[in-house]
């Protein structure tokens, strides 16, 4: 399963340097505006410490390769400017794209450079994250007021249609205010999400802030005023604020992994930042790994929180939901502890699960299918 995320931003904060960091996809990077013209697509792992200890398990001594983490799907998008929801700069193609996505990565600058021009020709991160909000809540608007107008025509005849017209009014209130519709809470929760999920509204999906930040704001760019005051903004709407120097991704993608290491512990840092937006994001949507271990391989699976055992299945091969019996589970830390699942079954650690069982975090899982 791909999570798709639109890495976003004004021209010249940093947005192509970090997609460059975590892909190694040799994104156009360069210090004027609309440097990225294309979408650009790149596939990064997990990181999942989980796969290491499972494969002393079950891969030691054989050449089976290295265990398989899950991924998530990274999009560098076009740069925006104040009018794209006009057609301004990229600004069609910039919606255009990031309709595609699930979810977004704001990059936002927060770092001084006369070197690097800021298409704005101030460091304001607090103000480029509004300029973004706004254009996608104006985006929005235009999608929302056709959508109305036929919504309108057909009330009399249809109970449905006349039934949503309160909610979007309230809704084209709270973004002409420039408010993203993700923090718009009126209405029932399951009509509100079916309907965000019908129109396709930019503002609902959800938001990660990227700080770029110098080195010497890392790992947490507490003493970086910048970074506390896009804080401010994301707790408002319930987002996440991710400190990030794109520069020292950049760096560390060219080491090796000795390297990188070495290079980690003389800046003070445990692990690259990036890994903390990989998970944050995995969280932020919802979304959950499940495991299968064996003497040919250990692999991580993604799924949705919620999902039971014979959607599952169907991730590994669609057959496998079509067919699926009952699993064996047993958590991974159990499995561990038990160092077998002999071991784990002697333990009574092993259970079977049918087709109402909800997968849980960490689960390994051995699907039983007829056929």
């Amino acid at each position: 399963m791909a999570l798709g995320v639109g890495i976003v931003g004004l021209p010249n904060v940093g947005k192509s340097t970090l997609f460059n960091a975590i892909t190694k996809a040799g994104a156009v990077a360069a210090n004027y505006p609309f440097a990225t013209i294309d979408k650009n697509v790149g596939i990064v792992s997990l990181p999942d410490e989980r796969l290491g200890i499972l494969a002393t398990l079950y891969l030691k001594g054989n050449r089976t390769p290295s265990p398989v983490p899950t991924y998530v799907e990274f999009v560098d998008i076009a740069g925006l400017v104040k009018g794209a929801h006009k057609g301004e700069g990229l600004g069609n193609q910039f919606l255009a794209n990031i309709r595609e996505v699930a979810a977004i990565a704001h990059v936002v600058r927060c770092f001084e450079s006369e070197e690097i021009v800021h298409v704005e020709g101030r460091v304001d991160p607090v103000g480029d994250a509004i300029t973004i909000n706004l254009e996608l809540a104006l985006a929005d608007l235009q999608s929302l007021e056709k959508r109305m107008d036929r919504l309108r025509k057909n009330a009399r005849a249809n109970k449905d249609d006349a039934a949503l017209l309160p909610l979007i009014e309230r809704l084209l209130e709270h973004l002409s205010a420039g408010k993203p519709a993700r923090t718009f809470t009126e209405g029932e929760p399951e009509v509100r999400a079916k309907f965000f999920k019908e129109t396709g509204l930019l503002t609902a999906k959800p938001m990660i802030y990227v700080a770029n930040v110098p080195d010497s704001d890392l790992p947490d760019g507490a003493n970086n005023a910048h970074v506390i005051g896009l804080k401010k903004l994301a707790a408002e709407e319930g987002m996440d604020v991710v400190p990030i120097s794109a520069q020292i991704e950049a760096e560390l993608s060219e080491l090796d992994p000795e390297e990188a290491l070495v290079f980690l512990n003389d800046l003070g840092l445990s692990e690259p930042g990036l890994n903390r937006l990989v998970r944050v994001a995995y969280r932020m949507l919802g979304l959950q790994t499940f495991l299968t271990a064996g003497e040919k391989e250990v692999r991580a699976w993604t799924i949705r929180q919620g999902d039971k055992a014979p959607t599952a299945a169907g991730v590994i091969h669609t057959d496998l939901e079509r067919t699926f019996v009952r699993a064996l589970v047993i958590d991974w830390q159990k499995l561990v502890e038990a160092g077998s699942i002999a071991a784990a079954r002697e333990h009574g650690w092993l259970r079977t699960e049918g087709k109402d069982y909800v997968m849980q975090e960490g689960d390994v899982v051995e699907f039983l299918c007829s056929g």
